[in-house]
């Protein structure tokens, strides 16, 4: 047994694991996509960086936990969070009363509002005391959740928005070349979509996130031009993403699967979901509504509801670990786990956690099974 966890699992045994410090690590990281520059990507957004915050939690014993909020423009408001809210209410706490201390921060909290930078910041602090927890049990995290005899998962190569059907020929193919049997598309035109399945054939699965771009006339008419390419969901086709009813109507007289959740906060949104009917397949955000600890909650309700569950993971740090486990304990066996396909100038976690022949190892270290790189956070640090 490591010294670390030995120690620890000795002083919980007689004592309260005390949370110590928690830091809350901006990183940014230059990326291409499919080899081109920001200026092909995501519509010509100017978008260079993936942008993200990762959030280090020490033990009075020095065991460290990880965790990760969602990224990009949302960084710089969950780090204020964090260090002026969160963490002053945090330290001095026992970190192995995880589940009571993230309701004492929702119910203390909860005038600033139950979404958003507050619930990020919360999210990531959540998925580092799960970190902490399977360290201090020497169990890694998915054993703490009901446990799995799965060693990988399938991933989807998740595209960026090329907005050109060339490109989107370009990408997919060299996602089949890199082993993905599953991929999701963030066109929002129709020719991109069908250059999309002529260039992966009949067998691969190709789900559509067009992020709530339309009304639900206008989703409804775009689900009939779309219906001839077999999308295995169309994701998010409404504005406002809470327009559940809208949802709903575009589910029934669409004709293609429909996939929401990664904007929704909250267990009763959740719940709000499954009442109106709106959805297939959900897709809670581990680094956005709650960490772990509620996304546990969500896949009880899923399966209450016999809706499948296929996590949101647009990150690839502490988030994207933390859901792997989650999938390999709760899900179901047609799960499928998001991995960003953007060449990123550097990983967190280097080659382990990049999926191989389209899947991912499922980390069998305790916690979350993987350390992030010093040298990779000292690098792209952002002061």
């Amino acid at each position: 047994m490591p010294e670390t966890i030995r120690a620890i699992r000795e002083h919980a045994e007689g004592d309260i694991m005390k949370i110590a410090n928690i830091e809350a690590i901006p990183l940014r990281i230059p990326f291409t996509a499919g080899g081109r520059s920001d200026e092909a990507v995501w519509g010509k957004s100017g978008l260079q960086t993936a942008d993200s915050l990762v959030v280090k939690v020490t033990t009075d014993t020095g065991v460290v936990g990880w965790g990760e909020t969602f990224g990009f423009a949302a960084v710089a408001p969950a780090k204020v969070v964090i260090d002026t809210i969160l963490a002053p209410a945090i330290v001095g706490r026992d970190a192995s009363q995880l589940e009571k201390l993230m309701l004492d921060m929702q119910r203390k909290f909860h005038v600033f509002g139950r979404s958003g930078a507050f619930l990020h910041s919360l999210s990531a602090i959540d998925i580092a005391l799960w970190d902490i927890a399977g360290k201090a049990a020497g169990q890694p995290v998915y054993q703490l959740l009901g446990g799995s005899d799965a060693t990988s998962l399938r991933a989807y190569a998740s595209l960026t928005r090329y907005s050109d059907p060339e490109l989107v020929r370009e990408n997919v193919a060299r996602a089949l070349r890199d082993g993905f049997r599953h991929l999701k598309l963030h066109e929002i035109d129709v020719e991109s979509v069908r250059a999309a399945r002529e260039t992966a054939g009949d067998d691969i699965d190709i789900t559509l996130d067009v992020n709530c771009p339309w009304t639900v006339r206008e989703a409804l008419d775009m689900a009939e031009k779309l219906r001839p390419f077999n999308l295995r969901w169309l994701e998010e086709p409404v504005w406002p993403p809470e327009n559940y009813s809208g949802l709903a109507r575009v589910r029934q007289a669409g004709g293609i699967p429909i996939a929401a959740g990664e904007n929704a906060s909250t267990l009763m949104d959740f719940q709000h979901l499954f009442e109106a009917g709106a959805v297939d397949f959900i897709q809670p955000s581990p680094a956005k509504m709650g960490g772990l600890t509620e996304l546990k909650k969500v896949y009880a309700l899923a399966n209450a509801n016999n809706v499948t569950v296929m996590v949101h993971t647009f990150y690839d740090g502490p988030g994207l670990l933390a859901s792997v486990h989650a999938s390999a304990a709760l899900g179901g066996p047609d799960a499928l786990v998001e991995w960003r396909y953007f060449d990123l100038e550097a990983q967190l976690y280097g080659d382990a956690i990049i999926p191989k022949n389209g899947a991912f190892a499922v980390p069998q270290g305790a916690g979350l099974g993987l350390e992030p790189s010093a040298d990779v956070i000292r690098d792209y640090r952002v002061a």
